[in-house]
């Protein structure tokens, strides 16, 4: 079966003005997404994961249109979003929404939370009678755990997680094929978190979605990913199924990464190797050549700055980019 989602070689590049420059001083090149790659299937969930800075939220913005992409490919469904103008990408905008990091700031302060759910469904499908508009609505809060007596309350009225399910509400009301949920439980309470990831969870399950699931959290995203990708400095390092990376990675990166992931047991989590990463992350202004990843990884070679390394299947769609990997079970203890 053809993915939903197929991103080739996909880069967004922003042109950035030196502070106090000459008007006529040409810009510099700020790579945020550089080739980028995956396929997502229908009905399943892939997290993207890596740094402050990695490009996962631009990757995300780039696939729902909010941003302009440099090149590539986006297809969904057989249509390649990357390069439709904005009358042809509102035909398929209803079918990719997204939910945001910060909920609270995602709401408009002045409409009611009946309003803001409503909103995309007024906006795509104009005719829908009233009443039927805030059936739908009043349907939709009680499937995200809202009640309907609430549909004419304010946002400043709600907790953080409940302007979460607001905004989830808000994301499915035209019935999209895929979510893009960047980062959406970091600005949460740990209890409310749970529920907000039980609750899409259910959701993807119940209405068959499609979902990326962007976080910092390694713990969440094995729970609620199929597959994992592992970006640094706009570049895709590894990509496996979610399990596997997590449990034995191959990438010194992904390595580091989830062995910065504590263990609940005190004495294995001071008894474990621990990979420590020294330096700071490259601006994306001037990446480091070849690898981007080579300043800063204990196996980097000399031969590492003379080419960018290619996604390589080492095995049950495993893909690495790294000529130098090497299994690690980071979560393992010495003997």
């Amino acid at each position: 079966m053809d993915p939903l989602l197929s991103v080739r070689d996909l880069s967004v590049t922003f042109d950035v003005r030196p502070q106090g420059a000459w008007p006529w001083t040409p810009p510099a090149k700020l790579y945020a997404v550089s080739e980028v790659s995956f396929d997502l299937a229908r009905g399943q969930c892939l997290g993207i994961v890596g740094e402050s800075g990695s490009g996962k939220s631009t990757l995300a913005r780039a696939i729902v249109g909010t941003i302009p992409t440099s090149g590539g490919t986006i297809m969904f469904e057989g249509a390649d979003l990357a390069n439709m103008d904005p009358r042809q990408r509102r035909v398929h905008r209803r079918d990719v929404q997204m939910i945001f990091q910060d909920p609270l700031a995602a709401l408009n302060p002045r409409m009611t939370v009946g309003e803001i759910i409503a909103e995309p469904l007024i906006t795509h499908e104009p005719n829908t009678p009233r009443k039927d508009v805030k059936k739908r609505v009043a349907a939709l809060m009680e499937r995200v755990g809202l009640l309907p007596n609430l549909i004419n309350r304010y946002p400043h009225e709600f907790s953080g997680g409940q302007c979460q399910r607001i905004g989830i509400a808000r994301a499915l009301i035209l019935g999209p094929r895929l979510i893009i949920c960047d980062e959406p439980v970091s600005a949460l309470d740990v209890s409310v978190q749970a529920q907000v990831i039980n609750l899409l969870m259910e959701l993807q399950r119940d209405m068959g979605l499609s979902m990326i699931f962007i976080a910092h959290d390694l713990s969440v995203v094995k729970h609620i990913s199929d597959r994992v990708l592992v970006l640094y400095l706009g570049r895709v390092m590894e990509t496996a199924e979610a399990r596997k990376l997590t449990t034995m990675p191959e990438h010194p990166y992904s390595q580091a990464l989830i062995a910065s992931v504590p263990i609940p047991d005190p004495v294995l989590e001071k008894a474990r190797p621990r990979l420590i990463l020294e330096g700071e992350l490259p601006s994306p202004l001037s990446p480091p050549s070849g690898c981007v990843f080579r300043t800063r990884c204990p196996k980097a070679q000399a031969s590492c700055a003379d080419s960018v390394p290619a996604l390589t299947d080492i095995g049950g769609n495993h893909l690495v980019a790294c000529p130098y990997h090497e299994t690690e079970h980071v979560l393992a203890v010495n003997a």
